[in-house]
C-alpha cells in the first residue's frame, strides 16, 4: 500500500466520521416527544393528533400521540412505558387516572424525560401541566347553559369520562355547586356517571335514567362522547325538545345532532391548538428553556405558572352552537 494511498484512506475515514458525528449532532438537536392520552380513534383527540404533527413538523420535533384502545390507566402505564424504553426526550399525557400514572411518570422523570401533563393539574410528578380553561370557569359556563335551557327548574343528570378523570369531575364539582347555590329548583339525579368517554354507554345510561326518572329534563355530560351518546337516546325516546343536553363534544361528530335540537350546546377549547402547544412547550423544555411568569406562549397567550403545582391555567373557552358549529366543524373539530 502506497504512502498516498494511506493517506487518502485517512481522509476518507475522517470525512466519514465527521458525516457520523455532524448526523449525531442534527439527530441530537431535533427532540422526540410522545403524547399519550386518554383513548384513540375519537374525533377530538384525532383533531389533537392533527396539532401535534403540525407543530412537531413545523418546528422540528419529532413529536406523534399514541391512543390506547380504551381508556384504561393500564394502557397508558404501558404506553408510557415504551416512551421511556424509547428514552425520548419528552412525554406528553391526557390522563384518565392522575394517580395511577405517577410511579410510572416519576420513573420518566428519574431517566431525565420531561414530563407535560394536559387535562391533568393534580399529577406531581410532571414539568407542567397547562390547560386552556379554567376548571371552576368551565363548568359554570356549561351549568348556566343548562339552567337557562331548563329554565331553572328540574332534574338533571351528570355524566363524566369516567369517576377517575380529575378534570371531569372538578367540572363536575363546580357546576354542581353553582347550580345548588344558583338554581335551588335544579336537582340533580343520582351521582355522576361515568360513560362520557363512549358512546353507546352514554346512550344506554341516557335511556335507562329517562325510564327510571320521568320527571328528568336535562344532561350535563362532561365528556366528548357524552354530549353525542345522550342526544342519540333522546331522540329515540321522542324527547326531543323536553331533555336538554349540554355539555363539551367534537362539532363534526355532533354537528347534525345540535341541528336538530337534540344537543343544546356547550364549550370547548380546540384540542388541535392544545396538540400544537404539547409540541410548543414539549421543545422550550427539552432545549432547558425556563417558563417564566409574564412569558407569551403561542395558543396560551401570557402565561403566569403557579410556582407550587407548575400549572399553567388559561381560559380560552369556544361555544358550540348552532350558528358556530359549521365553522368549527369545518376547522376538522
Amino acid at each position: 500500500m502506497t504512502a498516498l494511498s494511506v493517506t487518502r484512506r485517512a481522509l476518507l475515514a475522517g470525512a466519514a466520521f465527521a458525516v457520523v458525528l455532524a448526523t449525531g449532532a442534527l439527530a441530537a438537536d431535533k427532540p422526540t416527544m410522545g403524547v399519550v392520552v386518554k383513548i384513540g380513534g375519537i374525533p377530538w383527540f384525532n383533531a389533537m393528533e392533527m396539532g401535534i404533527k403540525e407543530v412537531g413538523a413545523k418546528d422540528g420535533v419529532d413529536a406523534f400521540m399514541i391512543g390506547p384502545t380504551s381508556a384504561d390507566p393500564a394502557l397508558q402505564v404501558r404506553a408510557i412505558e415504551d416512551l421511556i424504553a424509547k428514552k425520548v426526550n419528552v412525554i406528553g399525557v391526557v390522563p384518565n387516572d392522575e394517580k395511577a400514572l405517577e410511579p410510572v411518570l416519576q420513573k420518566a422523570r428519574d431517566a431525565g424525560i420531561k414530563v407535560v401533563a394536559h387535562e391533568g393539574p393534580g399529577i406531581q410528578n410532571k414539568d407542567v401541566d397547562f390547560e386552556l380553561a379554567s376548571s371552576k370557569g368551565f363548568g359554570e359556563a356549561h351549568a348556566e347553559l343548562l339552567a337557562k335551557t331548563m329554565g331553572g327548574k328540574g332534574e338533571y343528570a351528570v355524566y363524566v369520562g369516567s369517576l377517575t378523570v380529575p378534570l371531569h369531575n372538578a367540572w363536575a364539582d363546580a357546576a354542581i355547586a353553582y347550580l345548588k347555590e344558583k338554581y335551588p329548583d335544579m336537582k340533580p339525579v343520582g351521582e355522576r356517571y361515568g360513560v362520557a368517554e363512549n358512546v353507546d354507554d352514554s346512550r344506554k345510561t341516557a335511556l335507562d335514567l329517562m325510564s327510571a326518572h320521568p320527571n328528568l329534563h336535562g344532561f350535563l355530560a362532561f365528556g366528548s362522547q357524552g354530549p353525542i351518546g345522550a342526544a342519540r337516546a333522546i331522540e329515540e325516546k321522542g324527547q326531543v325538545g323536553k331533555v336538554f343536553v349540554v355539555g363539551p363534544f367534537s362539532p363534526g361528530q355532533g354537528r347534525k345532532l345540535i341541528k336538530e335540537g337534540a344537543i343544546t350546546g356547550g364549550f370547548i377549547w380546540n384540542p388541535a391548538e392544545a396538540g400544537r402547544v404539547f409540541v410548543r412547550v414539549g421543545k422550550m423544555l427539552a432545549n432547558g428553556q425556563e417558563l417564566k411568569d409574564g412569558m407569551t406562549i403561542e395558543g396560551l397567550g401570557v402565561i403566569h405558572p403557579d410556582p407550587k403545582t407548575h400549572n399553567i391555567i388559561t381560559d380560552n373557552l369556544q361555544p358550540i352552537n348552532k350558528e358556530t358549529v359549521d365553522k368549527l366543524a369545518d376547522l376538522g373539530l
